[in-house]
């Protein structure tokens, strides 16, 4: 992996997703699995059988290491061409990519076919409601394109919280959980450690950089 030319927002560990996983499942969908490491932080933890999916073939084959299976190719082909028929999942995890998708409404709700009867869903959203966005926007007159972060100009869609909440109903799924992670500055910097305190009404939304969702069929 050290010879690998990879976006570093990306592939790192993400303990606020694992705080989410609840009870042991023993089967994952890890979509959008990057280089594995948050899989293999769960295998870890829970000991389930993880497939993967992840478009890149670079990643894929590095996460091929750690997942119990990866599928390389795009998320959306896979889970809605049938090449997964006849899987179940206790969990199905869509970390930073629904927004990558051209229909992420379509794939979220074809995603839950793929649930077992207790399973449950967990996504991390950047919200386009930030600060930072309407600073862009009102104040210098432009829409950033960025390497990170809610800008990534690999993004398709675009959130707000409100918005999320509409993804998931059309999806017929319902949220159990949502939790805030908070910046003042999209980029990461020091004093984004301090982003918590603007958590209050009136402001949070401004502040709240991605939402992450628990979510379970209805």
């Amino acid at each position: 992996m050290q010879d690998m030319n990879l976006n570093e927002s990306y592939i790192g560990d993400r303990p606020d997703i694992l705080k989410l996983v609840s009870g042991d499942p023993n089967t994952v969908l890890d979509v959008g699995c990057s280089v594995g490491s948050l899989s293999r932080s769960l295998k870890n933890k829970t000991n389930a059988c993880v497939t993967g999916i992840e478009l890149s073939s670079e990643m894929a084959g590095e996460a091929e290491k750690y997942l119990d299976k990866v599928y390389t190719g795009d998320a959306a082909e896979i889970i809605q061409s049938g090449a997964l028929e006849g899987q179940r999942y206790d969990l199905i995890i869509f970390a930073d990519l629904l927004e990558h998708l051209i229909d992420p409404w379509s794939v979220l709700k074809a995603s839950t076919r793929l649930l077992n009867k207790d399973g449950y869903v967990i996504t991390s959203i950047p919200n386009i409601r930030h600060l930072s966005t309407i600073y862009s926007l009102v104040v210098k007159g432009d829409w950033p394109h960025r390497d990170r972060g809610i800008h990534d100009r690999t993004h398709l869609r675009f959130f707000t919280k409100k918005t999320i909440f509409e993804l998931f109903e059309q999806a017929g799924l319902s949220i159990e959980i949502v939790h805030t992670n908070y910046r003042i500055f999209e980029r990461p910097c020091g004093i984004n450690s301090f982003a918590k305190l603007l958590g209050i009404p009136l402001l949070k939304n401004y502040f709240a950089f991605q939402y992450l969702i628990k979510a379970k069929t209805k």
